[in-house]
């Protein structure tokens, strides 16, 4: 399973559509076995759910995302888990694993 979260500054941004970089990880038998940092192309309306898509993402956890972005990666078949907090992607990651992720509202400003 290979989850993508958008980060800033090593955490979870709220900023999904404009994030800098994104953490991706790997993850075999509930182990995290690798993570990478990658940058996102330009932001432009359904680049990051086809980008995302390519990177093999399973799962994306973010703190906020827009309506459209969440309809694009349902049709591609991507599980998105809205309202985390802001942590380090393997704390997020461990918790969703666990079911210990605790989520609140979509924090999207669009």
């Amino acid at each position: 399973m290979k989850f993508a979260i958008p980060i800033a500054e090593g955490k979870l941004t709220a900023h999904f559509g404009h994030c800098k970089e994104f953490a991706i990880l790997n993850v075999e038998e509930n182990e995290i076995k690798h993570k990478e940092f990658l940058v996102p192309p330009p932001h432009e309306p359904g680049v990051l759910p086809k980008w995302l898509k390519e990177m093999g993402a399973d799962v994306i956890i973010a703190g906020g995302m827009g309506q459209r972005a969440l309809q694009l990666f349902e049709q591609a078949g991507i599980r998105v888990v809205i309202g985390a907090p802001v942590e380090d992607p393997e704390i997020l990651v461990k918790d969703y694993l666990t079911n210990a992720l605790v989520v609140g509202d979509n924090v999207c400003d669009h």
